[in-house]
């Protein structure tokens, strides 16, 4: 028997809980949005969800994802103190409650809200997310914050002078990621596509993949040069170096369980023989090592392949 659906901000939460975080136990009224310059008119803010981008200038203000509707005056405030306005659009990196619950309240303001057609789809339902929990279920989100506009491959924005490249990197964090690209500014958002503080957490049951995860650091990579800085879905800003040392973590990971795959380990053999251990050392990670091993070797066996 499954557990009642919740609402959005407890299933984020429950979701950072079981991938190993703090925002379950954080209470969001005491949370302060941090302002990170990146370049030119861009910047990142940080929360209690996936990173935030944000562009203001002439055109108005623009965010990428919009973590939660608990924090929308504080991260209003944060994009005003860059420059006063409207938050005139806000991009999906995903439909994943930590990163697009505040989509609603910022709709109501104004904003237009775009995203790739398969979040919006998955916006439209109720969530389950077996490869973390077979009992977590996740309350469609309301119909005003829905996104108004979806991108199938690639869209382009032309906004505060820069060309805002929207790119869909096919079944990587899942089967409905969005990267943004500024030209001029020379930053990309990866959203979950990348994590500086530790291994990813892949959504297999949505479409994503570890091969899909690595393919996309190769699409960040070739647009980055020595300048280009990276904001990723969680972590600390980066840049080329911490892409490739990103992509490389995850194909030692990956590459690891598959060894034990091979030798027909079953999943509990694999995990009590923690192939990963000591391969961050970054700190503190993002989640346990168990999640990635659960992710990969159900990746690698075919649990959610389609027949």
């Amino acid at each position: 028997m499954g557990i009642p659906l919740m609402n959005r901000w407890a299933a984020a939460a429950a979701l950072t809980l079981l991938a190993g975080g703090t925002a379950a136990s954080q209470d969001l009224s005491k949370v302060e949005i941090k302002t990170i310059p990146v370049a030119a008119n861009v910047s990142m803010l940080v929360g209690a969800g996936g990173n935030i981008g944000v562009s203001v200038g002439e055109d108005g203000t623009l965010l990428i994802d919009d973590e939660f509707p608990e924090l929308i005056d504080k991260i209003r405030a944060a994009a005003a103190a860059l420059r006063p306005g409207p938050i005139r659009f806000v991009l999906n990196t995903n439909w994943h409650y930590d990163h697009a619950n505040g989509n609603e309240a910022l709709a109501k303001g104004g904003a237009v809200v775009i995203a790739h057609e398969n979040s919006r789809n998955h916006m439209t339902v109720e969530q389950t997310y077996p490869d973390l929990d077979p009992d977590l279920k996740m309350a469609p989100y309301p119909h005003g914050a829905l996104p108004v506009i979806t991108v199938k491959d690639t869209l382009t924005l032309h906004f505060n002078g820069d060309e805002i490249r929207m790119i869909h990197v096919p079944n990587a964090h899942s089967d409905g990621d969005l990267l943004f690209y500024f030209v001029r500014a020379n930053v990309v958002h990866a959203g979950d596509l990348v994590f500086t503080n530790g291994f990813p957490f892949v959504n297999i049951a949505m479409g994503g993949t570890i091969d899909g995860m690595i393919k996309a650091a190769d699409v960040i990579l070739g647009l980055c040069d020595a300048r280009t800085k990276v904001v990723p879905g969680h972590g600390s800003l980066t840049d080329r170096a911490g892409v490739q040392a990103f992509k490389d973590l995850v194909i030692a990971g990956r590459d690891r369980v598959s060894a034990m795959v091979k030798l027909g380990k079953t999943f509990e053999e694999v995990l009590a023989a923690k192939p990963i251990a000591g391969l961050y050392k970054g700190g503190a990670p993002v989640m346990p090592d168990e999640i990635f091993v659960k992710v990969a070797y159900e990746d690698l066996t075919g649990k959610y392949r389609k027949k």
